[in-house]
Parts: C-alpha cells; sequence; structure tokens
C-alpha cells in the first residue's frame, strides 16, 4: 500500500476543527447531513446557480484567491503545499492560502503510527462552506491503495450543500499526492479524485508537460506526472527532493495563472 510520509514535524498540535452540517436550503428542519437522494437545484434554484458561475461582479478589483486544501499525515504533502504557495503568491493578483481537511483518527492511533504533531500555522478549514471562497484549488493528499486518503475523502463528502447548491461548478481545480513506492498510485491517485470535481461540475486542470526539462529526468527518483506534483515518501524517513519541490512550486504558479485567466473580467 502506498502511504504518505514524514516531512519537518512541528512542535505543536493543532486542534481538529468540527465539520458544520449542511442545512436544508428549502427552510426544511436541519438534519445532520444532506441525504443521499436530495437532487440538486433545478429550475430557479438552477438559474440562480447559472448566474452565480456567469455574472461579473462590480467594484475595485480584488486578489483571487487560491484554495490549497489538504491532507499529510507525516509531512511530506505539506512540504508540497508551501512551495505550491510560494509559486501562486509570485504571480501578481493572487493570493494562496493553506488549509488543513480536518483528522479522522483519534490521537492514540495518531501516536501509534508516530504522526508528528501538526503545524498550527496553517488552520484546518472551517466548514466545507468555505470552499465556496475560493476562485481555484489545489487538493493534496497521501495515497491509500491508488486512491485519496480516508481523511480527504471524508472531507468531500461533507460537501454535499455545495453540490447542492452548484457553488463550486466552473472552478478550477488540481490534484497532488504522496505514494511510499514507485508503483504506489502516483498517476491513478490523481485519476480516481477526478471524479470529484466532476460531480461538482469543477474543471481539473493537470499541469501536463509545462515544467519543461524536469519532467524527463531519469537521474534520480522523483514523484509527480502530468496530472500533479507528487513526492515519494518510502518509509516515511525520505524528505522531499528539490526536484520534486520545484514542480510543486511550478504547478503552485501554474494554476494560479489559469485562475486569472478564468476570472470575469
Amino acid at each position: 500500500m502506498g502511504k504518505g510520509g514524514g516531512c519537518v514535524p512541528s512542535k505543536k498540535k493543532l486542534p481538529v476543527a468540527t465539520t458544520i452540517a449542511a442545512s436544508s436550503a428549502s427552510g426544511k428542519e436541519e438534519e445532520d447531513n444532506l441525504p443521499e437522494s436530495t437532487p440538486p437545484t433545478t429550475t430557479n434554484d438552477t438559474a440562480a446557480a447559472d448566474e452565480a458561475v456567469t455574472t461579473i461582479p462590480s467594484g475595485p478589483l480584488r486578489n483571487l484567491k487560491l484554495f490549497i486544501v489538504f491532507y499529510s499525515m507525516y509531512g511530506h504533502v505539506e512540504a508540497l503545499a508551501w512551495r505550491m504557495k510560494r509559486g501562486a503568491d509570485s504571480v501578481a493578483g493572487v493570493e494562496a492560502e493553506l488549509f488543513r481537511v480536518p483528522e479522522t483518527l483519534p490521537e492514540e492511533v495518531l501516536v501509534k503510527m508516530r504522526a508528528p504533531s501538526k503545524d498550527d500555522s496553517i488552520p484546518v478549514i472551517g466548514s466545507p462552506e468555505d470552499l465556496a471562497g475560493g476562485d481555484g484549488f489545489l487538493f493534496g493528499f497521501p495515497t491509500r491503495y491508488g486512491c485519496m486518503a480516508a481523511q480527504m475523502k471524508a472531507f468531500f463528502d461533507s460537501t454535499g450543500q455545495l453540490w447542492r447548491e452548484q457553488k463550486l461548478a466552473g472552478k478550477p481545480a488540481g490534484f497532488f499526492v504522496s505514494t511510499g513506492t514507485q508503483g504506489g498510485g502516483q498517476e491513478t491517485t490523481a485519476w480516481t479524485a477526478i471524479t470529484q470535481l466532476a460531480h461538482h461540475g469543477m474543471l481539473f486542470v493537470p499541469i501536463g508537460y509545462t515544467f519543461g526539462a524536469g519532467m524527463f529526468k531519469m537521474d534520480s527518483i522523483r514523484g509527480g506526472s502530468p496530472y500533479g506534483a507528487g513526492v515519494f515518501a518510502g518509509d516515511g524517513t525520505r524528505e522531499p527532493s528539490e526536484l520534486e519541490l520545484a514542480l510543486a512550486e511550478h504547478q503552485g504558479k501554474y494554476m494560479a495563472a489559469i485562475v486569472k485567466r478564468l476570472a470575469p473580467h
């Protein structure tokens, strides 16, 4: 099984934020979770969603928001996230923000797995509805049998209200991953995650081979693929190479440029 692995542990532990349950837009009594049978908005609601996607905002210009939302058990994905932010912040008019998704494992289990404490300078995203404030997204996660880790899947599973209101439709998003081995799912982990974007109507933005010669280097181990940046964690002690980090920085800059290109003018 490919696993995300350790990078630089921090000194403090960030309390896990409580996910806010979605409520019904129809004014009915609130429920803890949106029923799976609830259809997406239709008729007038659909028209409102279309307007939200196409309406050109008026008023003073603002920095576009690129949300880098990730789960990192040992720190490898987090290391990529920091370099992505550096790349994105180098693009004028775009501001990158880092968020963690909530942890789902009990503390005693994390201790047994020797997971380091989380860096408390990166906030846990308070609610799935907070995603609506982003103009573009980069989602990062370690692999579990070629798919995203359960913590990230649990977060996507909690975005039902956003799906019902189509708040993320038309917004660009990309992925970055961590695997334990070279055959652990650098491509399939991103590929299988595309379904989450498709149901929200989001636009998947791969990096292709825009990194140039760095995508073709064969003289050292390198994570990443045309789907997005990546890192090999090994047994958890291998740290990201400079080439892997440079690819992540490139993806952040590339995605920021795409966000600007797709933003209403």
